[in-house]
């Protein structure tokens, strides 16, 4: 991969097919979000199931809530949120942060504002096979400054998970993902391989770019581009500013979605049971039956 990278040649370049433009919406309590994938007009990017870019300042947040059958990736971009869970694992994410959290069979956890002022960040959900669905839980959280970081020619990148410019993430990913954070200055142009086989899609945090094609219109903030086929990204920034925008690619899992809320499975029959097994507290959800969080007691919800 690195000797390609290097060589700065992509074969067929991905074009971008859809542009969306992710516009405010209320989520949990007092949130706001950005909901990109996992709205109307497009319920799901396999394997992508949700993206929003949140904005929380207390008493806002999201408080006491299950998942199951899928993960959840959070990076955090301002200020800090504290989440803790019914295993009783808690901690506080900070600007940089990140939080890749494989709910599994079963996990009910809260994410509430942990600094003055707002919160930002990012929400990313990522589905799982059917065999990956009823694991047991796990974390993976990385300080801002253990994220793999690369700089060359003008462009920097953190690799949260996957490689970019001969940098590896440690990250463990279940489902093969790549999730990458570029910034690129004035003038600046990448060239950045993805899988072929891979869906990918492209969402801008800050400044303007072009993507895909050369002659293309400049593309701003909150907005994603779902890219075609092809072997990789090329992105230009011809403004005065700083480009910043999130590269995200998956290897599809092509299986049946159900999905009610916080529960992706694969047919109604698992939907229903799911909804079951929370309701009656078995089958993973035991110990949702006694327990609330601190952020939950503290203000009520």
């Amino acid at each position: 991969m690195p000797q390609r990278e290097n060589s700065g040649v992509l074969e067929e370049p991905r074009q971008v097919v859809r542009k969306f433009l992710a516009r405010p919406q209320h989520e949990g309590v007092g949130a706001i979000v950005r909901r990109s994938i996992g709205r109307f007009e497009l319920k799901y990017f396999d394997p992508f199931l949700v993206l929003d870019e949140f904005s929380v300042t207390a008493p806002a947040g999201f408080p006491d809530h299950p998942h199951r059958g899928f993960e959840t990736v959070t990076y955090m971009l301002q200020g800090a949120v504290t989440h803790e869970d019914f295993e009783g694992h808690k901690g506080t994410i900070g600007p940089g942060d990140l939080q890749w959290m494989t709910a599994g069979r079963g996990i009910v956890h809260s994410e509430m504002p942990a600094a003055q002022g707002t919160q930002k960040g990012l929400q990313l959900w990522i589905n799982l096979s059917s065999k990956h669905k009823m694991i047991e839980p796990r974390y993976q959280e990385i300080s801002s400054k253990d994220i793999a970081e690369a700089s060359k020619d003008g462009i920097k990148v953190r690799v949260i998970a996957g490689e970019a410019l001969g940098t590896k993430s440690p990250v463990y990913t279940r489902t093969p993902t790549m999730y990458l954070d570029f910034s690129l200055k004035p003038g600046a142009h990448l060239q950045q391989p993805i899988p072929l086989a891979w869906n990918a899609f492209v969402y801008v945090l800050e400044g303007e770019g072009i993507f895909g094609n050369s002659k293309s219109l400049p593309v701003s903030a909150h907005h994603l581009l779902l890219l075609g086929n092809g072997d990789g990204l090329e992105a230009w920034n011809r403004s005065s500013k700083t480009l910043r925008f999130i590269l995200v690619g998956g290897e599809p899992i092509g299986e049946p979605l159900a999905q009610w809320g916080p529960f992706v499975m694969n047919t109604q029959e698992e939907i229903d049971q799911t909804i079951g097994d929370f309701e009656n507290f078995v089958n993973g959800f035991e110990k949702a039956r006694h327990w609330r969080s601190e952020a939950a007691v503290s203000h009520g919800f």
